[in-house]
């Protein structure tokens, strides 16, 4: 059953995104080489406590961590341990917290000092495909249509969409209906509402879009060992166009939704 959320809803809901988009924004900014996934990880729940808020992961279906983080062919639910970042690495981080009984949850992916030109392709394209497809979530359009958005602009690119894992519907829980996918599925096409919360977040391969989890049961990785980009942002439904709740501080004006 998809929860629309009331008005009221929303105003507890809003300081969770914003938290979770500042996290993102200092966890973002504190990466550099040398550093292990593990003290990006502590560092993540420090600023969470720091904000008054709980991590939404820790604990969620036993998820050790505070954060995700998955570096390079890492796609998502990467675990923190010992690994060390260097340059030239990308960083796929995503925050999820809880706060004021609602769920903030967004992620972006990030060059470690610097990377090289594919990298940089793969992380412009996955970022714009997000905002192709929070356009399309305006009421009266389908899911189907955020859907195909970021399919078309991600293939076009010459890239792939995983499959395995999608966007979906957030608010009280972490995870509600719809299930938002990133390649256009029939099943997925129930028509977008005033007060829907979603979050949209294309997870982009540089080479095939099949993927695989590792033993820890968690991290999932490209199967052919290509680089991977993920970009997240919760979204409202409005009566008119959409709403970014965890609109970041900064936005480049080329990726603002029209």
């Amino acid at each position: 059953m998809i929860i629309l959320k009331s008005e009221r809803d929303i105003l507890s809901m809003r300081p969770a995104c914003s938290v979770a988009s500042t996290v993102l924004d200092e966890v973002s900014a504190f990466i550099r080489p040398g550093l292990t996934t593990k003290e990006i990880d502590l560092f993540a729940a420090d600023r969470i406590k720091n904000h008054g808020a709980k991590s939404a992961f820790l604990g969620y279906r036993k998820y050790p961590c505070n954060i995700c983080i998955s570096v390079n062919e890492q796609v998502v639910h990467g675990l923190a341990n010992e690994r060390r970042v260097g340059f030239g690495d990308i960083v796929s981080l995503d925050v999820g917290v809880a706060y004021n009984g609602f769920i903030g949850d967004t992620a972006r992916t990030v060059a470690v000092g610097g990377c090289g030109v594919l990298a940089q392709k793969l992380m412009d394209v996955a970022e714009k495909a997000l905002y192709e497809g929070i356009a399309q979530a305006i009421p009266g359009k389908r899911v189907t249509d955020i859907s195909r958005a970021i399919q078309k602009y991600v293939e076009n690119s010459r890239f792939n969409v995983v499959r395995e894992f999608v966007g979906h519907g957030v608010g009280r829980s972490m995870h509600e209906e719809p299930q938002v996918p990133n390649y256009v599925d029939s099943k997925a096409n129930q028509k977008l509402q005033p007060g829907m919360t979603l979050a949209i977040e294309p997870m982009v391969n540089a080479g095939a879009a099949a993927v695989k989890v590792l033993n820890d049961g968690w991290t999932v990785v490209t199967q052919d060992g290509s680089l991977s980009a993920h970009f997240e942002h919760t979204v409202l439904v409005t009566e008119s166009e959409p709403e970014i709740l965890t609109w970041p501080a900064k936005m480049p004006s080329s990726l603002k939704v029209p």
